[in-house]
């Protein structure tokens, strides 16, 4: 059989196996069965439209708020590090720098239900019930004195539930105030005399550093691309006050509060049997470990060439480097702000240190 005939063939199969639908197109696939469909389309309106059947009391989201979100939230919604705040915030979005919360920001409660159920908790989203996610929302409505603490939410109220910033909205008007500013014919040539550099997106590798500004070495100075060399990441020193895990580790009450602290790590970081890379790598042995070397996970240059160049995870180090990680290793791609307190460091490093390779 030639080569041609047999390709004409299975050609001719893959469009009958697909013809009974589509064959106006492709002749592949066929039209989703509405069970189908219904398992995506989670949206919910702000009318009610789209709501589940269920229901949730302040007391039950409190807990569930607790174990499931409050490592990057906090206990009360107020916001861990970088992590956005969720509660406060009144009185501030006719400021330069508001606090958007869902307090009071948000105009419409069907949103933070739709956005929980789909896309929360961070890393492991659509796996609260439907009960949980109704309990959660109605702990954030309490966290922001919206209401008292017998509050249920549910299905039949949760579209009537007026929020703070309902009427803070107007119709985007773009298309009439700002479209013929943007709808001029491109500038191809000459558009600009002088072309400078004025930030480094060094964190992404985009443009180089720069030694003026402490964003690393000039280009060309550590290969293609002018990647800041492993020199450039800061050095801890002996003199560095830091616990040894040695000493931190003998100290149960010392590694139970670490527990409590790395509540705010673990969002990204995973330690304990069977962890595994996350959003940041995980933890097990990272004592005495370098830095940037664990295989599987995929390091920012910054930390790479800082483990290049010699740091290792020791207690100083680990230390120096949970104040500030972006002091430590410039460029780094975590966005954790820092554990200012140094209890708070010490008792990180002795839990951290009960966790083998």
């Amino acid at each position: 059989m030639s080569k041609f005939l047999k390709l004409a063939l299975s050609g001719a199969i893959m469009v009958g196996f697909g013809s009974p639908v589509m064959a106006e197109k492709l002749g592949l696939g066929r039209a989703a069965l509405p069970e189908e469909i219904a398992a995506w389309n989670k949206d919910v309106r702000p009318d009610g439209t789209g709501l589940p059947v269920g229901s949730g009391n302040v007391a039950d989201g409190e807990e569930i708020f607790a174990d499931k979100c409050a490592a990057c939230h906090g206990d009360f919604a107020e916001g861990v590090g970088n992590w956005p705040k969720l509660a406060g915030g009144f009185d501030t979005l006719n400021r330069q720098d508001p606090v958007k919360t869902v307090g009071s920001y948000w105009p419409h409660l069907s949103t933070t239900f739709d956005y929980i159920d789909r896309s929360m908790p961070f890393g492991d989203a659509q796996s609260l019930t439907t009960d949980e996610v109704y309990a959660i929302v109605a702990y954030i409505l309490f966290s922001n004195d919206l209401v008292e603490d017998d509050f249920v939410l549910s299905n039949e109220n949760l579209a009537g539930f007026e929020m703070p910033n309902r009427d803070g909205f107007f119709v985007d008007n773009r298309d009439d105030t700002e479209y013929a500013q943007f709808s001029q014919p491109a500038c191809m040539e000459n558009c600009k005399e002088d072309v400078k550099i004025t930030m480094h997106a060094t964190v992404l590798d985009v443009t180089p550093g720069d030694p003026s500004d402490g964003t690393g070495a000039p280009p060309g100075a550590a290969g293609e691309g002018g990647k800041a060399a492993p020199e450039t990441a800061a050095k801890v020193t002996a003199e560095t006050p830091a616990p040894t895990p040695e000493t931190a580790a003998a100290d149960p009450e010392l590694v139970a509060a670490g527990e409590k602290v790395f509540k705010k790590c673990a969002a990204c970081h995973k330690v304990g049997e069977g962890a595994q890379n996350s959003i940041g790598p995980a933890l097990n042995g990272i004592i005495d470990h370098p830095a940037g070397a664990l295989e599987g996970f995929n390091y920012s240059t910054a930390m790479t060439a800082a483990g290049a160049g010699g740091l290792v995870w020791d207690a100083a180090s680990l230390d120096q480097y949970l104040i500030k990680p972006r002091d430590l290793v410039k460029g780094t791609k975590m966005t954790f702000a820092g554990l200012k307190d140094e209890g708070d460091r010490a008792a990180v490093i002795a839990y951290l240190s009960t966790f083998a390779k």
